[in-house]
């Protein structure tokens, strides 16, 4: 294709240092991702390169400038997500990004930062279960406690159940010391992290306390009906068929299930079926069930760890994901 140019106008320079990033790094990361050049100018942008690249560069600026003005912030891994979703076919317009995607917790706005994300989002929305799967660093957990969070401040759940296979500990929870969120606490740590950066600190402790946070491994739930509550299952390779089974028929009137879990990191004892393997097959096609498939591609964490990832999905004879992502520039 011929090169093309063209320029993107914005209608004040008020957001424009925050949207291009310190000495220009934001604009650096698009143009990598999408080979092309820009080159700021009062208030505008000028953009050289195929005629398909500039048209996505200009959504994905406009995208960004967007959270600029609803008060958000424009980190590095913010431009990472606008392009993924921009090269994924997902719409960056304001109304789309509010109705489908955006979850909105006392600390801050999230958004998803690809396409795999945004699916996963709608999925948890529109869906009574919602199972994900796919390596670290997708998303899988922090977006399920995120969307938790944001549900019980719209009053439309009571609490948020939080459980996860304690494996490690052989599920012998009484001979560990302490009282049972001690015993548990090192399970459910990435949990924890996603709540500590959705809500305020002080909140979180209280709403632990009271019971409207509650954390208990997977055995403890035998025999509960978990009503009005949104409640995440982590780590959900590491459960057996039988505790799967038991898991998922806990769920009760106005709540919401998302089981999240990597089945390439089984920590089961050989010749022990992972209940997440088997509900994946089973549930598959079950009215009122979604589930959302992430690869290497969909990583968001710092590049490193996509590389990472897909060195070892390579070294195990594994198919790394393919063409989803922004040139590995991911930083969250």
């Amino acid at each position: 294709m011929s090169e093309s140019r063209s320029t993107h106008k914005f209608d004040s320079n008020r957001h424009l240092a925050e949207l291009f990033g310190q000495n220009d790094r934001h604009l650096a990361q698009i143009e990598q991702a999408l080979d092309v050049h820009l080159s700021p100018r009062g208030t505008s942008v000028a953009l050289e390169g195929e005629s398909e690249s500039i048209d996505v560069a200009k959504l994905v600026l406009e995208a960004l400038h967007d959270r600029l003005l609803t008060g958000q912030e424009v980190t590095p891994g913010d431009v990472d997500g606008a392009l993924r979703l921009a090269l994924g076919g997902v719409s960056l317009g304001e109304h789309d990004m509010d109705q489908h995607m955006r979850i909105q917790t006392q600390k801050r706005t999230i958004t998803p930062r690809s396409t795999a994300q945004a699916e996963y989002v709608k999925a948890m929305r529109e869906n009574e279960l919602a199972i994900g799967l796919g390596p670290a660093g997708t998303g899988k957990t922090y977006l399920a406690a995120a969307l938790g969070v944001a549900m019980m401040l719209e009053g439309k759940v009571d609490r948020i159940i939080l459980s996860r296979p304690a494996v490690e500990a052989g599920e012998r929870l009484g001979f560990l010391p302490g009282d049972l969120r001690e015993k548990v606490d090192p399970y459910l740590r990435p949990l924890y992290d996603a709540l500590f950066d959705t809500m305020i600190g002080e909140q979180v402790t209280k709403l632990l306390e009271s019971g409207e946070i509650e954390v208990a491994p997977l055995a403890f739930m035998r025999g509960r009906t978990l009503s009005n509550a949104f409640v995440i299952l982590d780590e959900a390779q590491n459960a057996t068929s039988t505790q799967m089974k038991m898991f998922l028929t806990r769920l009760g009137e106005n709540s919401r299930m998302v089981v999240t879990g990597d089945p390439s990191q089984v920590d089961l004892p050989k010749g022990v079926q992972s209940g997440l393997v088997e509900a994946e097959r089973i549930l598959n096609k079950v009215k009122g069930v979604k589930v959302i498939r992430f690869t290497d591609a969909d990583v968001v964490r710092h590049s490193l760890v996509t590389r990472i990832v897909r060195a070892y999905n390579r070294a195990e004879g594994g198919v790394p994901g393919a063409g989803r992502d922004a040139k590995d520039e991911g930083n969250a």
